[in-house]
């Protein structure tokens, strides 16, 4: 199966061995992506809600990229140092995503790349 790498400047660049997404066949796996400002590079400072709102903004340039948008994400993995934002999560998540609502995973990890609060990856299912 042919593999396309999506990758857009409207989202941050890759900071490691990686590419944004890759899309095989009619699946695209959207790499994890933190609160970076894709202007900047820099993390995005201030309250947890804009980072959040950073992090579905930063996948939704990748999943516009690759042809599609958050109706079409099936599965999305939420990270976060700590679990007491997951109301705020799921308020924000509410506002870009409509039901049916993809399949989710939300944990707790100690820690994450930059020093970030929350990181997202998804699995788009194109059409």
């Amino acid at each position: 199966m042919p593999r396309t790498i999506v990758s857009t400047p409207f989202a941050p660049q890759a900071v490691g061995t990686y590419s944004q997404a890759v899309k095989c066949g009619n699946t695209v796996y959207v790499s994890g992506q933190i609160p970076l400002d894709p202007a900047t590079g820099d993390l995005v400072q201030g309250p947890m809600e804009a980072q959040i709102r950073r992090v579905f903004d930063n996948l939704g340039a990748i999943i516009s990229a690759a042809g599609a948008d958050f109706t079409k994400v099936a599965k999305l993995n939420v990270f976060l140092t700590d679990l007491s934002h997951f109301a705020l999560l799921n308020k924000v998540m509410a506002e870009y995503f409509k039901e049916p609502y993809p399949a989710r995973a939300a944990i707790q990890v100690a820690a994450l790349p930059k020093g970030a609060t929350v990181e997202m990856d998804c699995v788009v299912e194109m059409e």
